[in-house]
């Protein structure tokens, strides 16, 4: 039996750096080493309403179920934002924020095509072997592949974080029945959060706790994922937010502004935009049409007319109270009294109007 050869394993992460990738690497595709914690985790019903989450728990938690004899996986990130854009200009009253990653060009297209490019290569070039693409469209536990394969650390926000980049990047990867052996010895990140506990303290819904997130008050969760009303105990706490949310990364130290960092690596140009945020009022105005117009090219088309315009009224109930905008009052107020509404909107724009008691 041919040994497995370091030689392709360099000349694979040599076109991920090619490719435009800021970290790659390889490792096994062992089963996941923690299957209780994710058990727990979905018995608990930490998912919330992803029921995709549970119904493909055996998957996630072995590679081979996803790729018949997978030996190997090449993990790679893509990074949309760096410590030089860790702060965003003020928001002005009646607007929005949009979460980083969500800004630019729609990561399943820039990150995606360049696997499936790099997949469709190694095939020309190894033809008995086999390889599966994936995102986070996949069954994969993708993060713990990245840290097996030495892309960084999950951090207590859940996040994977490498110690030079910080953690603004999105994962992909490439399973393969390719035997592909580490360059060095295996040495996966160590945990560099030590005693900090910063993105737990900062997160406005308690949703962190050491090294786990429940969902169901997660920010980014209720905004994008969510799609009936969200409690309204927790709406409060939302605002300024209409499509995730950038706070646990904010205020991790490993995010912290600084020079160029050592990698030389800059954020894909992909995800450069000038929209960070939204006009609450012009999103509640918003029809079909306009959504999709507005989601175009975007991440953010996963989110349904009728969610981004209750987060939308989410968002307005703070600014009410705190500026004079009787255009933005007037939208709502009308929303609240349309029964042609659905009712997850009027709902929130009833609160949003309602003076606090």
């Amino acid at each position: 039996m041919t040994p497995p050869d370091p030689a392709i394993t360099r000349r694979i992460l040599d076109r991920c750096d090619a490719l435009g990738f800021a970290l790659a690497g390889v490792c096994d595709a062992a089963p996941t080493e923690r299957p209780d914690e994710l058990r727990s985790w979905l018995d608990a019903g930490k998912h919330g309403s992803m029921g995709y989450l549970q119904q493909h728990a055996e998957l996630r938690a072995d590679p081979t179920k996803v790729l018949e004899h997978a030996r190997s996986a090449i993990l790679v990130a893509d990074l949309y934002a760096s410590r030089d854009h860790n702060t965003d200009p003020p928001l002005k009253p009646g607007q929005g924020r949009i979460a980083r990653y969500a800004r630019g060009r729609d990561y399943h297209d820039t990150l995606k095509k360049r696997l499936i490019t790099l997949a469709d290569e190694l095939r020309a070039e190894h033809r008995d072997a086999r390889f599966r693409v994936f995102t986070d469209t996949a069954p994969v536990l993708e993060r713990e592949l990245a840290h097996r394969a030495g892309l960084g650390w999950i951090g207590k926000h859940t996040l994977l974080i490498h110690p030079k980049i910080g953690s603004y990047f999105l994962l992909g990867g490439i399973l393969t029945t390719l035997e592909l052996p580490p360059l060095a010895p295996p040495s996966p990140e160590p945990d560099h959060c030590g005693s900090c506990t910063r993105c737990i303290d900062a997160c406005p819904t308690d949703a962190i706790t050491p090294y786990s997130i429940d969902a169901r008050r997660c920010i980014s969760y209720l905004t994008i994922e969510r799609r009936g009303p969200i409690d309204p105990n927790l709406e409060p706490f939302i605002a300024p937010w209409v499509y995730g949310c950038d706070i646990c990364q904010e205020v991790c130290p490993h995010n912290s502004p600084r020079p160029a960092p050592p990698l030389g690596k800059s954020p894909n140009p992909a995800y450069r935009s000038d929209r960070d945020r939204f006009d609450l009022l012009e999103v509640l105005g918003w029809d079909e049409d306009a959504r999709r117009t507005a989601f175009r090219s975007s991440a953010m088309k996963r989110a349904r007319l009728d969610m981004m315009r209750r987060n939308a009224a989410i968002a307005a109930g703070p600014a009410l109270r705190e500026h004079d905008l009787p255009d933005l009052r007037a939208a709502l107020e009308r929303i609240a009294a349309d029964e042609n509404e659905p009712e997850m909107v009027r709902d929130a724009a009833r609160r949003a109007i309602k003076p606090l008691p």
